[in-house]
C-alpha cells in the first residue's frame, strides 16, 4: 500500500468528497497506473481518502492511500504521471510507502478566516478568544440521527484569534479530528451564534496540518 500527500485548492474545494475519490480514480487510469481491486462481489479501486474534507474548505495535507498492481513505477513517477492527469487545484506532493496508521489520527490544525467588508470589528479578537474560552459553546451540528446541540469545547486543543489585515481575522485552531471529531466550520457557526455583532460577511476555512496521538505530524 502506497499514501500520496495532496493538496486540494482554489476551485477545486467545491469537489465533493465521492466526485474527488472518482477524478482519482480516473487520474490513475489516464496515469496508466492500474490499481488494484478489492474482492468479493463488488470489487472496487483499492483507493481511500483519510478525513473526508466538507465541500467549500481547502487543504494542503490530504492523504489518499492505494494499492497498485505493479511495483514497476517509482515513487516520485507515480507523482509525476498523476499530477499530469489531476485538474488544477488538486496537486500532489509526494507518494511513499511505511504512512501511519490511519487510526491514528487525532488532531488537525484549521485556519478559519472571518471577512468583514467594513472592516474587522473593534475588539473581535479578544471577544472571540474569550468566547473560545468557555467551558460550553453549543452549537448544531447534523449526524445520523438528525440535528443535536453539541458542545465543542473538548474538542478544541487550542484556538487564538489573529488579525491578519484590516478586512480579515483569522482563527488559529488545533482541534480533534476523530473520535470525536470537530468540523471546523462549527468555530464559525459558534462565532455566528454568540456574538451576532461579530458576524462576518464571509468565511474561508482551511485545514492547514495533521497530527497523531502525540500531537506529532502525521504522514
Amino acid at each position: 500500500m502506497l499514501r500520496a500527500l495532496f493538496r486540494k485548492t482554489g476551485n477545486a474545494v467545491y469537489i465533493s468528497h465521492l466526485d474527488l475519490m472518482r477524478l482519482f480514480q480516473r487520474a490513475f487510469k489516464r496515469a496508466g497506473l492500474p490499481l488494484t481491486h478489492t474482492q468479493g462481489f463488488n470489487p472496487r479501486p483499492s483507493v481511500s481518502i483519510a478525513l473526508p474534507l466538507s465541500l467549500g474548505v481547502e487543504s494542503r495535507c490530504e492523504l489518499l492511500d492505494f494499492e497498485l498492481e505493479t511495483d514497476a513505477f517509482s515513487n516520485e513517477e507515480i507523482c509525476t504521471r498523476l499530477n499530469q492527469a489531476l485538474v488544477e487545484g488538486v496537486h500532489v506532493l509526494s507518494v511513499y510507502s511505511g504512512g501511519g496508521k490511519i487510526k491514528n489520527l487525532a488532531y488537525l490544525d484549521c485556519a478559519v478566516l472571518l471577512e468583514y467588508d467594513a472592516g474587522v470589528p473593534r475588539n473581535a479578537a479578544e471577544q472571540i478568544e474569550a468566547l473560545f474560552s468557555r467551558e460550553e459553546v453549543t452549537v448544531e451540528k447534523k449526524g445520523k440521527k438528525g440535528v443535536v446541540e453539541q458542545n465543542i469545547i473538548p474538542m478544541i486543543r487550542s484556538l487564538t484569534a489573529v488579525p491578519v489585515s484590516g478586512n480579515v481575522l483569522k482563527l488559529e485552531a488545533r482541534v480533534c479530528c476523530q473520535n470525536p471529531s470537530l468540523n471546523p466550520m462549527l468555530l464559525g457557526a459558534a462565532v455566528n451564534k454568540y456574538l451576532s455583532d461579530l458576524a462576518p460577511d464571509f468565511i474561508r476555512y482551511s485545514r492547514v496540518e495533521i497530527y497523531d496521538t502525540n500531537e506529532t505530524i502525521f504522514r
